[in-house]
């Protein structure tokens, strides 16, 4: 029976199909001498790669007939379209999108380890060229619909309220009487711009040094529109089907693809209490206006919510809700927002430094300095206004939950709620459960989650819960290789060919070496006797205490920052920590991959991680653990158990007990 309707002009909607339906159904629309052109609506819902699992080849050749019928077809786009779900798009001779915040594009392909495979890397280079295709295709970035129709990705925008249908339907029959091709299938066509060999090369050695050579898509993409565009679209397209199944079939895709689905299912708020209702969010308050401070209250402005934002000075609230404003003045200059929009938002945060201001917020998030003392004093001076019936998060990234939940008289309603800078970029959020933390409260706090956008991790109560105590051990290992006499460049490099972001040392300066010292000072005291010194310690006492380095904010620290040119390794660094070993580069890197490794599963054997989407999804949005490796449990998959063991032994034997081999390892190997 037909999936799709035609009505009196005979125009056909081809309308919530899934793709073998749009297979049969598109084909039969060509093919009907009754239909003079179609609709095709494309409704996103949000991530994804490819729109359904039957074979692609035979969706592309409906593709093919679709744009060389003659008959005119346009895509009515609304929502989060990803992908395929573009590519499809691509074809129709015509993308009309809905001026809605809901709606985006997104040629996201490549975050999900995969390339285009229905004629992305063939049709988006002859619309709009190639030079200004390859950022899209290689960086998969999200475009909202006045940025897309910029950018050329669609033609017409339909204005908020006007019925889009109508839009793509009146432009069909605008074409009555016209035999309809797209511009590649006309006579004497050229790419747009121009062959663009000369950026090739550049582009290449870009792509490497972005990607270390970890990640198998960017390089077929690049390839795939290389060769591609010096042929016919048809042979192109056969090109790019070869490039797509290859990149499928590897070990990269597998996990780029798993992480993709696992991050959807956080997303969509796995495991969260079934027996809790959903709570509807209007007003948070933000305690703590400084860079944290500030971007939780641009998120919760951005979400539609009203904004306590609140610090001892009502100048350094205003400070900081000048700094959230300041993001939203980027987002109208990028075509992401109307004035009036960001003007909107900005108002929906309240500068203050008076407590009774709190008064009527849902939930209150305290993003102060990372000092106890100073967190419990907040902390009681917020119940004293709002009682204890509220939710109370705290944005610690180290100090444990349930001992700061001993400031609120109801620490059932206390939970912790991690957000990583830059707020307005970072898409994670690691929800922490104290001791005595309830389910409405960790429901509450998902459900806020959800309404900022966010990625939800769930942990459970420690010292550095998930993310900090694993990604510690990163800067930690790499400042091990300092003290052994490792070259401070080939450590830094090692770490980038771990497919880490930046290595360790720039990592350390970034996040200042003396709040590296104050969080371990912290854990002295907590800890007394049980607290042990390593490297880190004789690290930073010598960087702070001998050579008066503190970070990157105070001017330097492993390295140099020279106003108006690029940072450098600190040359007096060889003076302070001499070069006396030399080992193999991949030696390194094994070290630096498979010590986050072994912290993480010792999280899982401790009960802080119970879910491996959270490990694995966490590691990666959160300090950027190679995403191609699948994550830090992932990776133990993807090198093998018994090798990944054998490795850590070796490892335990030459630089000690650091690298010892949890149980619940041994007993992954025997799964």
């Amino acid at each position: 029976m037909s999936q799709y309707s035609i009505d009196d002009e005979g125009i056909a909607f081809l309308d919530g199909l899934s793709g073998e339906e749009f297979v049969r159904e598109a084909g039969a629309a060509i093919a009907d001498p009754g239909v003079r052109g179609g609709i095709i609506v494309v409704v996103g819902a949000g991530r994804g790669t490819l729109p359904y699992s039957g074979d692609v080849q035979g969706l592309g050749k409906v593709l093919r007939r679709m744009e060389t019928s003659g008959k005119p077809f346009v895509a009515a786009i609304t929502g989060t379209v990803t992908g395929g779900a573009y590519e499809i798009c691509l074809a129709c001779h015509h993308r009309i999108a809905t001026d809605e915040p809901a709606t985006h594009i997104e040629l996201s392909n490549v975050q999900a380890g995969l390339m285009p495979g229905l004629g992305g890397t063939q049709r988006l280079p002859r619309l709009i060229g190639i030079q200004r295709a390859l950022p899209l295709l290689l960086e998969g970035r999200r475009l909202g619909p006045r940025e897309a129709k910029e950018a050329g990705l669609v033609d017409a925008v339909a204005a908020p309220g006007s019925n889009l249908l109508e839009s793509a339907r009146a432009w069909i029959l605008s074409r009555a009487g016209q035999a309809t091709i797209q511009p590649w299938d006309a006579k004497g066509f050229r790419i747009p711009g121009g062959s663009a060999g000369h950026i090739f090369g550049p582009a290449s050695a870009m792509l490497r040094e972005r990607t270390m050579g970890l990640y198998p898509a960017p390089v077929a993409i690049l390839s795939s529109v290389f060769e591609g565009c010096q042929v016919d679209l048809d042979t192109g397209l056969k090109i790019e089907s070869r490039y797509f199944v290859h990149v499928r079939g590897t070990a990269e895709a597998r996990n780029l693809m798993r992480l993709a689905r696992s991050r959807q299912e956080l997303d969509g708020l796995a495991g969260r209490p079934a027996n809790v209702p959903i709570h509807e969010f209007s007003k948070i308050g933000v305690l703590g206006a400084g860079m944290m401070g500030s971007g939780i209250a641009y998120v919760c402005a951005d979400a539609g919510l009203d904004v306590v934002l609140l610090d001892t000075t009502r100048e350094s609230a205003e400070r900081g809700r000048s700094a959230a404003a300041v993001v939203f003045d980027k987002r109208v200059s990028k075509a992401q927002l109307t004035a009036e929009e960001r003007d909107k938002a900005v108002a929906r945060i309240h500068a203050t430094d008076a407590y009774d201001g709190l008064r009527g917020c849902d939930l209150v998030i305290e993003a102060v300095f990372e000092d106890r003392a100073i967190k419990a004093e907040v902390t009681r001076s917020t119940a004293a206004v709002t009682g204890d019936g509220i939710v109370f998060a705290s944005n610690t990234s180290t100090l444990p939950i349930t001992g700061l939940a001993e400031a609120w008289t109801n620490p059932e309603n206390f939970i912790g709620m991690h957000f990583f800078s830059p707020v307005d970029k970072m898409p994670l959020l690691e929800i922490i459960r104290g001791k005595k933390t309830s389910d409405a409260c960790l429901a509450r706090a998902m459900d806020l989650a959800k309404r900022l956008r966010k990625t939800p991790i769930v942990v459970n109560d420690s010292r550095g819960f998930y993310t900090s105590r694993v990604f510690s051990t990163y800067v930690n290992e790499g400042l091990s290789m300092l003290l052994e006499g490792v070259a401070p460049a080939l450590i830094e490099n090692a770490g980038r060919l771990a497919g880490m972001p930046v290595g360790p040392l720039v990592l350390a300066d970034e996040v200042s070496l003396d709040l590296m010292r104050h969080v371990r000072e912290q854990a002295r005291a907590d800890l007394g006797a049980d607290y042990r010194r390593n490297a880190t310690d004789e690290a930073l006492d010598i960087m702070i205490e001998r050579c008066g380095r503190h970070g990157k904010k105070a001017g330097g620290g492993f390295y140099e920052y020279p106003e108006g040119a690029k940072k450098r390794l600190w040359p007096e660094l060889a003076t302070w920590f001499p070069v006396r070993a030399k080992p193999e580069v991949g030696e390194l890197v094994v070290r630096f991959r498979c010590i986050q490794s072994l912290e993480t599963v010792r999280c899982m054997e401790e009960g802080v991680v119970q879910d491996r989407r959270d490990a694995d999804v966490g590691s990666v949005l959160g300090w950027g653990f190679c995403a191609a490796l699948g994550g830090t449990i992932g990776h133990i998959e993807t090198v093998g158990t018994d090798r990944f063991i054998a490795e850590c032994e070796r490892l335990e034997r030459t630089h000690g007990k650091r690298f010892s081999v949890p149980k619940r390892l041994r007993v992954m190997a025997l799964a």
